[in-house]
């Protein structure tokens, strides 16, 4: 067995630097990046005010815990609620550690309100919350599940987008409903603005609480700062993680102070969380995601680089069945194993990630320009016409 414990089917390249939207491998080999360390790295690689905001704090304060305040800390949760639905902030090292303080928050909530036997939560189908014991259980998929015994109590899955079933699970058990906006590991699967906005009616009428899951799709990644704004609803919890670091490990569970209001001195902690250093650069990537003109840009290449898929979309009609997503959290459900495609990617420079549904996603920096977008469109027509498989279906497609 190898040192390093061998739960990943990683690809056998080594990256040694980065440089804004590309990655050198250790041989010197250029690629294009449209992973991102899986929609993390909003900013590219290398970003010059994010290594000037590690190293400078790098160089006064590492780490003390939270038995004392943390300065950045503060700074960084006054902003997050300030730009956002949220009175209060809890910092974690994760999504998955964001998650649950989540779900202990929403438990705790009706405890301290009288009601401490709504402990469960409804979630959604295909939904990926994390690895953990409490958000493999919430996400209820039988891969995530499989050898780890019973799965946590708590959850009671339905399918996404049908609000009737969501109602129908509502007992006198329920806490709340747990939901990405958009999920990612799922597919970059949409329920669709509506849909979020009947689920925020139907928690309202029966005293629930709304957990959004923004991991993924929040700090930016779909042209707003989170993606529920498109819907134009607040939740009352929210999990963020990835781009809020830009790279550096943060987490955070938002909440309204309502919401929050069980979370008192000692129900919950981490040691690592909030710590100086991911405060900092957490306190960049802000100074740049906020600027209106920054999620003008992501919308707008959001829609230049759907637009290009489209149009690839057409170039090989018997290889791609769908363009799905908004801003730059996007995908191809593709005909060919989505393997074969991330394969033929690399083949070309070009990395992306495979998701459920045999689905393509594509997560780049969010600061690429023009010429990335032509690149990416690049290197995914010729992956694309590399397999081979797109010429019989196009003579079908005309015949």
């Amino acid at each position: 067995m190898p040192a390093v414990l061998p739960t990943y089917a990683r690809a056998d390249l080594v990256f040694e630097r980065g440089e804004g939207a590309y990655l050198f491998t250790t041989a010197g080999e250029r690629y294009l990046d449209f992973t991102a360390g899986i929609a993390v790295n909003v900013l590219g690689h290398a970003h010059p005010k994010l290594t000037d905001a590690l190293c400078n704090q790098a160089q006064k304060l590492w780490h003390t815990s939270n038995l004392f305040r943390v300065e950045g800390q503060e700074r960084l949760a006054e902003r997050l609620c300030a730009a956002t639905f949220a009175d209060t902030v809890f910092f974690t090292n994760s999504g998955a550690e964001a998650l649950e303080c989540a779900i202990k928050m929403a438990r705790k909530f009706h405890s301290a309100t009288g009601a401490p036997e709504r402990h469960r939560l409804i979630t959604f189908e295909g939904a990926f919350h994390g690895r953990t014991m409490a958000t493999i259980a919430a996400a209820g998929q039988e891969k995530l599940l499989s050898g780890f015994g019973p799965p946590m109590p708590g959850f009671d899955q339905v399918p996404l987008g049908d609000i009737e079933a969501a109602r129908a699970a509502i007992t006198p058990e329920t806490a709340g409903f747990l939901i990405e906006p958009i999920q990612g590991e799922g597919g970059i699967r949409n329920p669709g603005w509506p849909f979020l906005r009947a689920l925020r009616k139907l928690a309202d009428e029966h005293g629930l609480l709304l957990i959004l899951d923004e991991v993924q799709s929040g700090v930016g990644r779909t042209g707003r700062f989170f993606a529920h704004e498109h819907a134009g609803i607040v939740p009352d919890i929210l999990a963020a993680a990835k781009g809020l670091g830009g790279g550096f490990p943060v987490g955070a569970c938002l909440a309204t102070e309502h919401a929050a209001q069980g979370m008192t001195v000692g129900t919950h902690g981490s040691t690592f969380g909030g710590n100086p250093l991911a405060m900092a650069v957490g306190n960049a990537v802000l100074d740049i995601v906020l600027e209106p003109e920054f999620l003008a840009h992501v919308r707008d290449t959001g829609l230049r680089l759907r637009q290009q898929l489209a149009e690839l979309s057409d170039a090989h009609p018997g290889m791609i069945e769908e363009v799905r997503g908004e801003g730059l959290l996007l995908g191809l459900k593709c005909s060919p194993p989505v393997g074969d495609v991330v394969a033929a990617l690399r083949a070309q420079h070009m990395l992306a990630v495979g998701a459920s549904e045999n689905v393509l996603r594509l997560v780049p920096p969010l600061n690429i320009g023009e010429d990335e977008v032509r690149e990416a469109r690049g290197c995914l027509d010729a992956a694309l016409t590399a397999l081979g498989t797109d010429a019989p279906a196009a003579a079908a497609h005309h015949g």
